[in-house]
């Protein structure tokens, strides 16, 4: 199974962190990069989302542009998530070939570099609107995952047919 990661989209200044919403460029721009993106990932099975508004909407374009289901909104994605519990909610759900997860920093990096080597220490940085896409395997589980690539929203909009 294949696991993306995506980071929300530039969002506006507020004094609730929770509510704060993507700006008309992060719209515009996610939008951009979620076609982008359907060149490498042509279908996504299952999309989850961090229960605040930035990563929501930027949930909901990607859905919207990857023809994906509805997207789940997931406790366990928001900010300050610690991988294993990430782990144990993908671990789970009935997952197809490709799942989507849209969250933010630094408890993304976190869960890649986990899943990937092992350790609870950001070895990589998404950037807003960025994403990668990782190999889980048959487990869900620290140090199992190899990294296929990672690209900044600029790249990802470089993609776009």
């Amino acid at each position: 199974m294949q696991l993306l990661v995506v980071r929300h989209a530039p969002a506006e200044d507020a004094e609730d962190d929770a509510s704060r919403r993507l700006t008309d460029v992060g719209r515009k721009k996610m939008k951009e990069s979620a076609k982008g993106l359907r060149t490498l990932v042509p279908k996504v099975d299952l999309l989850a989302t961090s229960p605040l508004v930035r990563a929501t909407e930027t949930a909901a374009i990607l859905g919207d542009v990857l023809e994906a289901p509805e997207p789940l909104v997931v406790p366990q994605l928001s900010p300050g998530a610690r991988p294993d519990a990430v782990a144990g909610w993908l671990g789970g759900q009935r997952l197809g070939e490709t799942a989507a997860i849209v969250g933010h920093e630094p408890a993304l990096s976190l869960l890649v570099s986990w899943l990937v080597a092992g350790v609870e220490r950001p070895l990589i940085e998404l950037k807003k609107g960025g994403a990668c896409l990782l190999e889980l395997g048959s487990r869900v589980a620290a140090g199992q995952a190899l990294l296929l690539w990672l690209l900044t929203g600029g790249q990802l909009r470089n993609l776009r047919d």
